[in-house]
């Protein structure tokens, strides 16, 4: 009859609904979440799969194109030492403690006034040029920027570390110099107070503020700690602990060590410095250096003790700072729905969604009547 709807049963609604409904996620609503066409079934079967990613080696970290970068992560650390450098310069300008000293005390403290044999301007040179040098020299020959900043930032550190430790406990201490007496008496008159019997110096100020300077000796806290810095810095090229019993190398090492020993023998022999002065020095200069060089350097008796722990990190392990990066990359197009090539089946599946809720009102209006 023409004007009305066809009847149809339940059961072939029902088969209708689920026909229609698979052929719509066949194309549109697969539970993978993804759109199927049967335009690219055949292509993307015989498409190969696609070759492994060819991984090249890492650049050698020249100079020119790793020196910014590595500037730039340790800008901080750079930053730090110059506030190192400047809190020494005021332990250097700020009066020392003057520790009482009598009459009875000067019979230890009347050594000659002399020169210095290694003068203060020497000391420099021979704790931070000198090692310089030679961190130069290795770069020129292995082109690795990470070695060349870290081995002169640590020295830095080393020294500069030791300096201002060892001009606070100057200015704390105030211990007298072994030739105090000529400092505080140049023209060998002595005077004391009638009282306590304190000197009362008449000398020239900045000498007689030096004399409070005696422990510990600079000269030897920063030749041990450049020294000593270039002394690990050494173990770890030459491979001094590779268990195969080269003593030359041993004696390379000691090398660095015995120059800066030899500084701290002058002081006493100079009579600027108690030999407690030379030896606490020593210690300190060398402790901290040990400390700064591993800071930035792997053991010279571990596997990777050759270069910096940045090297190890940003060279030999290139794929390590994109990893997080690649990780997320990955979890967002996880979420995301992946459209079809061919957008032709687009318009072709809402065509059939369509199609489908069409016929699923059919339905239920052909059982509404048949009530």
């Amino acid at each position: 009859m023409c004007g009305c709807h066809l009847s149809l049963s339940p059961a072939a609604s029902k088969e209708n609904m689920h026909r229609d409904h698979e052929l719509f996620c066949e194309f549109f609503g697969s539970p993978a979440g993804r759109l199927k066409s049967p335009l690219l079934s055949t292509q993307a079967e015989e498409m190969p799969a696609p070759a492994a990613t060819v991984r090249l080696g890492a650049l050698p970290p020249y100079l020119k194109t790793h020196g910014r970068k590595v500037a730039r992560l340790h800008m901080v650390d750079w930053i730090v030492l110059l506030l190192l450098a400047a809190v020494d310069v005021g332990l250097n300008l700020i009066e020392p403690f003057h520790r009482f000293v009598g009459k009875g005390m000067m019979d230890t403290l009347l050594y000659p006034l002399k020169e210095n044999t290694v003068p203060v301007w020497a000391v420099p040179i021979l704790a931070v040029v000198l090692p310089m040098v030679i961190f130069t020299g290795i770069y020129m020959k292995r082109r690795n920027t990470y070695d060349l900043h870290h081995a002169i930032l640590g020295l830095f550190f080393s020294v500069l570390i030791t300096g201002v430790l060892t001009d606070a406990i100057k200015d704390g201490v105030g211990r007298p110099r072994p030739n105090f007496y000529w400092r505080c008496f140049p023209d060998g008159v002595p005077n004391y107070n009638n009282i306590t019997g304190q000197v009362i110096c008449h000398g020239d100020a900045a000498v007689i503020k030096e004399g409070h300077k005696s422990f510990p000796s600079g000269h030897t806290s920063w030749s041990f700690a450049g020294l000593g810095f270039l002394s690990w810095y050494l173990a770890g090229k030459i491979r001094v602990f590779d268990q195969r019993g080269h003593i030359a190398k041993l004696c390379i090492v000691i090398m660095p060590l015995l120059l800066a020993a030899l500084v701290g023998v002058s002081r006493v022999d100079d009579y600027w410095h108690h030999w407690q002065d030379v030896f606490a020095g020593g210690i300190l200069g060398l402790v901290v250096a040990s400390f700064c060089y591993l800071q930035f350097f792997p053991s010279p008796s571990g596997e990777h003790g050759h270069w910096p722990h940045a090297y190890h990190h940003h060279i030999l392990n290139p794929d390590a700072e994109s990893q997080a990066q690649q990780t997320t990359a990955s979890t967002s197009d996880r979420h995301q729905p992946v459209l079809p090539r061919d957008l032709s089946v687009i318009p072709y599946a809402v065509s059939m969604e369509m199609r489908t809720n069409g016929r699923a009102l059919d339905s239920m209006e052909a059982g509404s009547r048949a009530r």
